[in-house]
């Protein structure tokens, strides 16, 4: 055996002694990022079950304050009796809404009163956004709770300040959160396009851009 193959059985032994010890060298470059924004983002993300006057609603959460003020969709607690939030490590909490001025807006905000801390999501620039980048969605469709789904920015519509994307939006992700590849929320998972009254996602969702839901934050929330 030559030095050279000396050499290439050394490297295939190291390799195989540090994915022994640490199972993040068997995976790529992009799939070590996007685990790193999941496992920082998703226990900041919170499922939500709400009580309507007929049947209940589901959806998604993003906590913005460590003491248990959450973001979600309008839609998903309007007209609600009851509300239970369910952290990513199943502990459950009842929630009340917080009144907004914002009435046209479909971002509301809820408040859970936790007995420790909480993780909070970090809002990013929606408009340094291009159409082709990468992102990531978390979500409960359907009750699958920290449900992550991948895709691309597809449109940009400014005259309805929408991001499109292709990433699988279902029913269950609303108010969650669509993010970048350093794990910045930059939009808040609204609607999937729907034209034959499918209730699955087709391949085009909507979001509302992190710009507009920062404008919401700061006109209902004192800092």
């Amino acid at each position: 055996m030559n030095l050279i193959n000396i050499k290439k059985l050394y490297i295939v032994l190291f390799t195989m002694i540090l994915v022994s010890l640490n199972p993040i060298f068997a995976y790529n470059e992009e799939e070590s990022i996007t685990i790193a924004v999941y496992e920082k983002i998703n226990p900041a993300i919170v499922a939500i079950d709400a009580e309507l006057k007929i049947g209940v609603s589901g959806g998604t959460g993003c906590i913005i304050d460590s003491n248990g003020i959450i973001l979600t969709s309008k839609h998903v607690i309007d007209g609600s009796k009851k509300i239970d939030v369910t952290t990513y490590d199943g502990k459950t909490y009842s929630a009340t809404i917080i009144p907004t001025k914002n009435k046209n807006s479909d971002l509301a905000l809820i408040k859970i009163n936790p007995k420790t801390q909480l993780n909070i999501i970090k809002l990013g620039n929606s408009d340094t956004l291009k159409v082709g980048q990468k992102i990531l969605a978390i979500g409960n469709p359907f009750g699958f709770s920290g449900t992550l789904t991948q895709g691309i920015v597809s449109r940009i519509d400014l005259a309805k300040n929408k991001i499109q994307t292709d990433a699988a939006i279902n029913p269950g992700c609303s108010g969650g959160p669509i993010l970048n590849t350093t794990g910045e929320v930059v939009g808040i998972s609204q609607s999937i396009y729907n034209p034959d009254n499918n209730i699955s996602n087709i391949g085009i969702g909507f979001a509302i851009p992190s710009d507009e839901v920062k404008r919401f934050i700061a006109q209902n929330i004192k800092q």
